[in-house]
This record gives C-alpha cells, sequence and structure tokens, in this order.
C-alpha cells in the first residue's frame, strides 16, 4: 500500500470515529439546563420604532404605534423522542417600551435534544379564571380588565388618519376565554432538524423569534381602520386574534 492510499484509510477512520462520537453521545437523564427565549418585535419586517415611526396596513392604511404588549404561556418543547416537557409556570409578558422583557430564561429544563416548541398566545383559561395576581400576571403591568376578570392577550393601541374614532386612535386590546369568542391561540413551529435545541448542564442556549404587530391587521381579514380601530374583547376581537395566530411570531434562529 503506497503512502497515498494509507494517508486516505487513516483520513478516512478518522472521520468514522468523529462521526460514531458524536453520534452516541450520552446525555445524563437528570441533567438539568436552561434556555432563553428572545423577541424582536417589528412590524411587517420594519423594526417596531414606538411612536415616531410610520407604518401601512395591507388596506393601505398609515398608521403608528404607541403601545405593544403580547402573552406567551405555557410553553411546552418537544424532544426527539417525541416526549414533551412543560415549563411550569411559564408565564411571559413583553413590552415594547421595555427591552428588558424582550429576554426571558427558564431554568431545570431536562437535558436532551428538542425539535419544537409551542406556547399560547395570551393567558390559559384557568388563570384567566383566577383573579389578579402577581409577576408577569400582576394588573399594575397594565393587562388585565378589572371590570371583566380576564387578562388582555395582546395589547396595541397608536393612531391612524384613517381612524374615524376620536383623535385618530387605535384601541386593540385582544382578549376573552368564553365562546364564542375565546381568543386564546396556540403557536407553534419545528427547529431546524440540522440544528436542534441542545440543553445541556453547562450550556445556554437561546431561541430567537420576531414577533410582527402588523400581523394583527393581516391574514384571515385584512382591517380598514375605518371600519375597525377599537376592540375589546367581543366577537372583533376574534377577527384580530384570528389574523396574528400564524404570523404574529416567526422562529429565527437557535444559538447552542
Amino acid at each position: 500500500m503506497n503512502i497515498k492510499n494509507i494517508m486516505i484509510l487513516l483520513f478516512t477512520v478518522l472521520i468514522v470515529g468523529f462521526t460514531s462520537c458524536k453520534k452516541d453521545e450520552v446525555i445524563n437523564s437528570t441533567e438539568k439546563g436552561s434556555v432563553t427565549i428572545e423577541f424582536e418585535n417589528e412590524v411587517n419586517g420594519v423594526p417596531l420604532v414606538l411612536n415616531s415611526q410610520n407604518y401601512k396596513n395591507a388596506n393601505g392604511d398609515s398608521y403608528n404605534i404607541s403601545v405593544f404588549k403580547y402573552y406567551i404561556s405555557n410553553i411546552k418543547l418537544t424532544k426527539t423522542d417525541g416526549t414533551i416537557y412543560s415549563i411550569p409556570e411559564s408565564y411571559v409578558l413583553v413590552d415594547a417600551s421595555k427591552p428588558s422583557s424582550f429576554l426571558n430564561s427558564f431554568k431545570n429544563i431536562p437535558a436532551g435534544d428538542y425539535t419544537k416548541i409551542s406556547f399560547i398566545i395570551g393567558v390559559d383559561k384557568e388563570r384567566n379564571l383566577a383573579g389578579a395576581q402577581t409577576g408577569a400576571l400582576d394588573p399594575a403591568l397594565g393587562m388585565f380588565w378589572t371590570w371583566n376578570s380576564g387578562y388582555i392577550f395582546v395589547k396595541l393601541e397608536g393612531t391612524s388618519p384613517q381612524s374615524t374614532a376620536t383623535n385618530n386612535v387605535l384601541t386593540f386590546h385582544i382578549g376573552g376565554i368564553v365562546d364564542p369568542n375565546n381568543t386564546i391561540r396556540i403557536f407553534s413551529t419545528d427547529f431546524s432538524t440540522g440544528n436542534p435545541l441542545r440543553i445541556r448542564a453547562d450550556k445556554n442556549p437561546q431561541i430567537h423569534f420576531s414577533a410582527n404587530a402588523g400581523s394583527l391587521f393581516t391574514g384571515k381579514q385584512n382591517i380598514s381602520f375605518a371600519n375597525l380601530n377599537f376592540t375589546m374583547g367581543g366577537a372583533n376581537s376574534v377577527i384580530v386574534a384570528d389574523n396574528y395566530v400564524s404570523s404574529l411570531f416567526e422562529f429565527e434562529h437557535i444559538h447552542n
């Protein structure tokens, strides 16, 4: 065997050995890790700037945004083997005016490779019926209807020249848990099969999502601000929730 063939053989052995080592990684079943979920707010692909930036909806109406907040809750992660881990007490309020709310960390997650995430857009029925609470669910954060004893799931406020409301304001407070005006919606997405979420004790991976405020106004029913510029629950909130269920959030990437 000549030198060239020997080198090729050695290279092949090294590659096979390296691949086998990666494939045969043993994960300690008792090991726990953490994950951070990050949200980046935008309007149809353009960074969200509160108060000073003008945008257009699918109807051609111009608008700006002064308030944009949303809840996600009941986060679930699915492993490569199909088992599901529900992160306990996973209630997150993202407020576009508070950058500190964009990053949210969760600890004590079983080690493993995860290929899917799902969560409620809003707050689950049980917590809505439990009355005002603390932490991310504190009424002082401006996302609780004291008159209706329930949480606002998504809140957007602003102005539009096309709005027929006083001072051209826009008021979209989406919430409600009772049919036919139930606005609880579920978001789920798969991660890249080549880059699953790897939870390990010695790592802090990050999942990056974009959140599109413009999704409230387009989708199942494009919204004209001349016809719809105010909702606090009810049938109009269902219209908005049905719009954003599939496009409010978009998975961007994972940093393992």
